[in-house]
């Protein structure tokens, strides 16, 4: 068996997009993928699909705002494989998208939905999973950000990205990185690698049909991530292997 055969990966919000290409591909190099999703219908209907390619893909009831979901699927990880190598935490929302907010008048209970799916969640899940990726030979953690992260590329007038302000995406994926950087800090010299990744406009539910990124290249950035070599960076932020600014 190699290495890559060996692995187990779970994948938040994994039913379709972005997350469902990071199973397959994932599920290409014979690592074995936990398609993590809220709805158990789709959930199912995801991992048969790449079941039918030959990779060996497996749903698994994984809302990320219920507590009870979280530990339930550790302990089922945990009977299963004990051990889990690579977290991807690739579920989020977007719900500024589309409702022509202004930061001014943006109502706190949009901040505090999207914070907790994008940022509390995340936190959450991966503590809770973090026993089992110790217990991985080379545990690696994929935040799955944005550039609308980066306050260095919001904030110069010339940006590309300097117009496309939305105020609680953006600032819970800043918190986002945040995490990434205080992690893996603190797992520096243990064997486990944490970074946070851009996809890229990806043409997805939240990118829409005009982004210029198909889900093939979408998923590459988190699955260079996921399988980063035992000398990989930690503690970065990156888009298709280049390096971007906090």
């Amino acid at each position: 068996m190699s290495d890559a055969a060996a692995k187990v990966a779970l994948i938040t919000g994994a039913n379709k997009g972005i997350g469902f290409e990071t199973g397959r591909q994932l599920g290409a190099l014979g690592i074995t993928v936990l398609l993590g999703a809220r709805d158990m219908k789709k959930g199912e209907a995801a991992a048969a699909e790449l079941q039918r390619e030959g990779i060996d893909a497996r749903f698994l009831k994984l809302d990320v705002l219920d507590a009870g979901d979280r530990m339930a699927a550790a302990q089922a990880i945990e009977s299963d494989f004990g051990r889990l190598d690579i977290l991807v935490n690739n579920a989020a929302i977007n719900l500024d998208q589309g409702a022509s907010l202004e930061t001014s008048t943006t109502p706190a209970k949009t901040l505090r939905d999207t914070f907790d799916t994008n940022f509390f969640a995340v936190v959450e899940l991966t503590q809770t999973m973090l026993p089992l990726i110790r217990k991985s030979a080379a545990g690696r953690i994929v935040n799955v950000s944005s550039s609308q992260g980066s306050l260095s590329l919001l904030a110069p007038r010339n940006s590309p990205i300097y117009a496309t302000k939305t105020f609680s995406y953006d600032a819970s994926k800043s918190a986002l990185n945040s995490f990434t950087l205080h992690l893996a800090h603190e797992l520096q010299g243990t064997p486990i690698k944490v970074n946070s990744i851009h996809p890229g406009w990806v043409r997805t539910d939240m990118g829409g049909p005009q982004a210029t990124l198909g889900l093939a290249d979408g998923a590459k950035t988190s699955v260079r991530l996921a399988t980063l070599p035992d000398d990989g960076p930690t503690g970065g932020y990156f888009h298709m292997g280049e390096t971007l600014p906090w």
